[in-house]
């Protein structure tokens, strides 16, 4: 008969061999052997045995520094099991630190197939005093476990004269778990933030103290209020009316409001200017310090808080006496930002959903939602939880109504994830295999499913299986099995195992082996029993799935009791222990192999040989296993929201047919994979939807066969779902020849987060189907001249925008073009300013454009006064559509009439421009005094020889006494060639000048009159008493001194001072007792006897004494001064 272990026949055998094995080896354990034995005796009926798994442990105790990483490795020897072990990392008793992986916390586990030997990592990123305390390793598999124990110390790191300055950035209240400062989010908002207008600074008090009690929640959500009753309260005391104070002209305001490390000033004005005030926090005295600055001055009081923080929050109060005024200082937090955004989930119903993200600062108030309704703490269905910034929303068993979109709120940041919820199915991942047993053996029925809390019932030809003392049932984990002790010929049946709840039934079949005894003669050949209903999938053909135990016992019959040789190949197997051995019992020899591998697979020959003959068999042993895991995993195609991935199947398909694939995805930089299927999709191309736009993901696959899964395939390179841009819009044709076509058009109307990276141009013939491209790299312009089209056909034109994505839509023409220049006759569009003179000055620059029209593309010429223009003298420069006329430098002979020809073969266009250049009138000529009367003279002149090239608007006649001669204006504008000048004072002779003036202004030099006019004196004269003239003289005497002075290097400054003397006095400056001369660096004024000195951007050079000195014929005076230059200080970039 044949058997194999992978099936639990041999359960209780396999249990009682691992038990033996382990108390043969007492040197592992650290046990005697007699020891050991009582323990495997006491042993004997438990389902998993405690061994020696580990060949390395962690150290048991470790000193690990604050800030420092550390990592505790442990090994485990596979060489001796059947299965991979499965690691658990605990702290404490319970906390299973897997499901802490992140930032903090890496796990690692590898595997050396040489060895045999697994390595499982823990590595704890920047250790803190929260990570201290007893740690556990557990290993299982299948029916042995080990464990080991280590503890954790942390010390502080030894930092002297080091100021914390990251304390400043945590929250008080967070303990433990303040956590580190990632600023990479800020940074990151900071580089996409456009500039924004600066909002007003809102009063969070005034909006309380103004607001319905309804709305208190809900601004203190708002503006990051956590404290709400504590402002509330103090908000009541600030309602209270004070009462009239005698100490106080102002009191303090009712409030204060300000931003977190800013600067708060607090004024009130008492009555008495000498009077001592103290200042309370709370009730506390405040005593100066760099953080509270208090200042007196006059009647004014101010305290002055630097860099306020959260401990400022406080009541404050200036003590006079036994008077005082309050008033409450709230500071306000920064807004709270959103850290880690949330990630999507894809769960079956009854999983276990916990929703994360990250906020700024701890302690900080986040609103969860489920498509617009809030989610409140009432709720029975979901559970919040906060760990330091870590915010957690769980749903302890998801249903289908549980599917959607939720939110997380702060005050400055929003984020969302979505639910996928699946109906769960069962699956039957180890089917119930046929028995055949013989009288007083043991029969066990296995099955596995994929829900370890699914129970079911077992039935015999229909009817249900009840327990007894022969038959027991159990179920553990996902196994259910049925045992059925010293089987009887009615055991033989049709057996059933079927799942609560699910439309799905196992069968399988117990065949009953009678044993017949015959007689057999002395001498009998020896024969080989081969039972072929067991594992064979076919005659002498065995499977076996890899990592499982084979054990294929075979019936040997012949007299005298025969040799039994196996060998695999043409090399005998003779061991009698290993993994790979012959057992030999009476009648029956086993061939056992231990944890079947890949290489086992092959051709094994059993030949049984005794004096009477021989008798040999062939026996194909097939190892299967898991696919490797498929390759090449890679996205062809990405749409809006969806992505086409190809990938190619695995190398080796572990001896069973490839099922089909499980996909799973991933935003990049996240470590949670959402399912994409449940169902094994078998094509080797996917398209993934519901995907966001501009968000980079990440692909993995799995194989399915029909032993199980594989590991995943290496992650795809980072993809990004985006959509081509919308087609073009405004496609117009803006010029047409004998063989190109002008095309222009407007960017399309959405472009999304692929960009726009040019447009493709294609023609195409009308009634035809090929399109040609009319350029070979994008175009980035939006237009476009197509060449080299064929005269006269009709044409269909199209543009495609193009981006990462591929190509968008096609915009397209109306109709066809037809390829034909249309002639057009030449027209000039002369501007307005132009049809009439063109009036500009000596020296200014002339630039015209003068636009036309005209096909074929005309030529243009420029004429003046008939010939030809001097191309010395005028630039020109033609275009396909405008001709620049341009004069650096106008002169007065570039006047003159310019003439535009445009010309297209035998059709012509003309355009005059009138250009006068003009400058400033010369004076006029002859001016004279033609007749005084009274107190009045006529002035006559002729008009200027030179007018500027253009007319004379007008004189400016100007008058001036001859004792004096002083000028002043009589007339402006005038413009007659002659004038009267009335109100002459009589007994004055007067003198006059003419200015002539023009569009350029007044004349450079005035014309002055050939006579004066005299008016002389009439009627009766006066005679006067005799006059004492009084004797004015007197030294000089300085009114005002000089005054030292402190100046800049480089800023211009004056030194003034005033001086009184007659005869008028002279005045010498001088700097360090010398004359100052004719030095351009200093400007000597005297208006009406102030003497000002201005000196011009000074240097240090420059500094010194000053004097200034005034002398006359009656004696002299002098006052000095001292002027000090100094360096500007130019400020430090920081």
């Amino acid at each position: 008969m044949i058997k194999t272990l992978a099936s639990p026949g041999g359960l209780h055998q396999q249990m009682l061999m691992q038990i033996y094995l382990h108390a043969a080896k007492p040197a592992e354990d650290g046990l005697p052997a007699d020891g050991a034995e009582k323990n495997a005796a006491g042993q004997e009926n438990q389902s998993t045995s405690l061994s020696g798994l580990f060949v390395e442990k962690p150290a048991e105790n470790v000193v690990a520094v604050a800030g420092s990483d550390v990592t505790f490795v442990a090994k485990v020897d596979a060489s001796t099991l059947t299965r991979k072990p499965t690691m658990k990392w605990l702290k404490g008793k319970w906390l299973d630190l897997c499901s802490k992986a992140g930032k903090h916390l890496q796990f690692k586990e590898t595997y050396d197939r040489n060895t045999k030997i697994y390595t499982y990592e823990m590595k704890i990123i920047k250790v803190v005093a929260g990570d201290a305390g007893g740690y556990r390793c557990e290993v299982t598999a299948k029916d042995k476990c080990d464990s080991s124990t280590f503890e954790i110390s942390v010390e502080a790191a030894q930092q002297e004269n080091q100021a914390d300055i990251l304390s400043a950035f945590k929250r008080a209240d967070a303990g433990e778990d303040e956590g580190d400062l990632d600023f990479s989010a800020l940074l990151k908002a900071t580089k996409k933030k456009k500039k924004q207008k600066e909002e007003p600074e809102i009063d969070v008090w005034e909006l309380l103290k103004n607001a319905h009690p309804s709305e208190y929640e809900k601004i203190a959500f708002q503006y990051g209020i956590t404290d709400l009753r504590g402002m509330l309260k103090r908000l009541k005391k600030m309602k209270e009316v004070q009462k009239p104070s005698e100490a106080f002209l102002k009191r303090l305001e009712t409030c204060y409001s300000v931003e977190k490390g800013k600067k708060i000033v607090m004024s009130c004005e008492v009555l008495d200017p000498n009077v001592q005030v103290k200042w309370l926090k709370n009730g506390q005295e405040i005593k100066p310090s760099a953080k509270y600055v208090m200042e007196a001055n006059g009647n004014i009081r101010t305290l002055t808080i630097n860099k306020s923080n959260l401990s400022d929050d406080a009541a404050y109060e200036c003590v006079v006496g036994e008077d005082k005024c309050s008033t409450e200082v709230y500071v306000k937090e920064p807004p709270i930002t959103i850290t880690k955004l949330m990630d999507d989930y894809h769960v079956v119903v009854g999983e276990r959903v916990e929703f994360e993200i990250e906020v700024s600062e701890e302690g900080a108030h986040v609103m969860w939602s489920f498509e617009d309704q809030e989610i409140t703490k009432d709720s029975s269905k979901f559970r919040f939880k906060k760990d330091g910034k870590k915010h957690t929303l769980i749903i302890q068993e998801a249903t289908l109504d549980d599917a959607g979109m939720y939110h997380a709120w702060t005050n400055g940041g929003h984020t969302k994830g979505e639910l996928e919820v699946e109906e769960k199915e069962l699956e039957v991942l180890q089917d119930i295999a046929d028995l055949t047993v013989r009288a007083t053996d043991q029969a066990v029925f296995k099955c596995e499913v994929s829900d370890d809390k699914v129970t079911g019932k077992w039935f015999k030809d229909g009817v249900e299986v009840l327990p007894s003392e022969r038959i027991k049932m159990t179920h553990t984990g996902r196994f259910h099995r049925l045992i059925i002790d010293d089987v009887k010929p009615e055991d033989a049946g049709d057996y059933t195992f079927v799942p609560d709840g699910y439309a799905l039934s196992l069968s399988a079949k117990l065949n009953f082996l009678e044993i017949k005894i015959d007689y057999v003669p002395r001498q009998d050949p020896p024969k080989i029993h081969l039972d072929t209903t067991g594992n064979m999938v076919s005659q002498n053909t065995i499977i076996v799935v890899a990592g499982n135990k084979l054990r294929l016992d075979v019936e040997i019959t012949g007299e005298p009791a025969p040799t039994v040789v196996w060998s695999k190949g043409e090399q005998a197997v003779v061991a009698t222990e290993g993994r790979v051995r012959v057992e030999s019992r009476k009648d029956m020899s086993c061939f056992v192999i231990e944890g079947a591998e890949r290489n086992d697979e092959g051709n094994y020959t059993i030949c049984v040989t005794n004096p009477a003959g021989e008798d040999k068999a062939m026996l194909f042993i097939k190892i299967v296993d898991v696919p490797d895991p498929p390759e090449n995993v890679k996205c062809t195609g990405v749409g809006e929201d969806c992505a086409t991935i190809v990938w190619e199947p695995p190398k080796f398909d572990g001896g069973a047919p490839i099922k089909g694939y499980l996909m799973e995805r991933k935003k990049k930089g996240s470590s949670r994979w959402t399912k994409l299927n449940f169902d094994v999709y078998e094509p080797t191309t996917y398209e993934a939807k519901r995907m966001i736009e501009g968000i980079l993901y990440e692909m993995r696959v799995f194989a399915v066969n029909s032993i199980g899964l594989s590991q995943p395939s290496l992650n795809s390179k980072p993809f990004m779902p985006i959509a081509p841009t919308s087609e073009p819009t405004r496609l117009t044709v803006h010029d047409v020849t004998d063989s190109t076509c002008s095309l222009r058009w407007l960017a399309p109307e959405k472009i999304g987060a692929g960009g726009l990276d040019g447009y493709v141009i294609e023609y195409c013939k009308e009634g035809g189907t090929e399109w040609v491209a009319a350029n070979t790299d994008l175009w980035e312009k939006q237009g476009f001249v197509v060449r080299g089209l064929p005269v006269g056909e009709k044409i269909n034109f199209r543009v495609v925008a193009v981006n990462i994505a591929g190509r968008s839509p096609p915009a397209t023409l109306s109709q066809p073009v037809t390829i034909r220049e249309v002639v057009e006759h030449p027209k000039i569009r002369l501007p307005r300013e132009l049809r009439t003179k063109y009036i500009r000055k000596v020296g200014e620059k002339i630039n015209l454009t003068i636009p036309f029209q005209g096909k074929p593309h005309p030529v243009a010429t420029w004429l003046k006064d008939g010939q030809p223009v001097d191309p010395k003298m005028v630039n020109v420069r033609n275009t396909n559509v405008d001709s620049i006329f341009f004069i650096r430098s106008a002169e007065r002979e570039h006047s003159g009439t310019y003439e535009l020809v445009l010309k297209i073969e035998n059709m012509e266009d003309r355009a005059a421009i009138n250009i006068r250049i003009i400058e400033k009138a010369g004076p006029p000529v002859n001016v004279r005094v033609t007749d005084v009367w009274g107190f009045n003279a006529a002035l006559e002149w002729e008009p200027p020889k030179d007018d500027g090239n253009c007319e004379v608007t007008g004189y400016t006649i100007q008058k001036a006494d001859m004792k004096t001669k002083e000028w002043f204006t009589v007339y402006e504008h005038n413009r007659r060639t002659n004038c009267t000048v009335s109100d002459l004072i009589m007994g004055n002779e007067y003198m006059f000048r003419v200015y002539s003036e023009n569009l350029c202004g007044l004349s450079e030099e005035p014309r002055m009159s050939k006579n004066t006019a005299v008016i002389p004196k009439t009627g009766l004269e006066l005679k006067q008493a005799a006059f004492k003239e009084k004797d004015m003289a007197c030294p000089p005497k300085f009114t005002q001194p000089l005054v030292d002075r402190s100046v800049v290097a480089g800023y211009s400054t004056a030194i003034s001072c005033s001086v009184r003397g007659f005869p008028k006095p002279k005045i010498v400056w001088m700097k360090n007792k010398m004359i100052i001369g004719e030095d351009p660096k200093f400007l000597m004024q005297n208006n009406q006897g102030v003497l000002t000195l201005n000196i011009r951007k000074p240097s240090t050079f420059d500094a010194g004494k000053y004097c200034c000195m005034a002398v006359n014929d009656l004696g002299q005076d002098a006052v000095e001064c001292k002027l000090d230059v100094r360096v500007a200080i130019e400020p430090e970039n920081k």
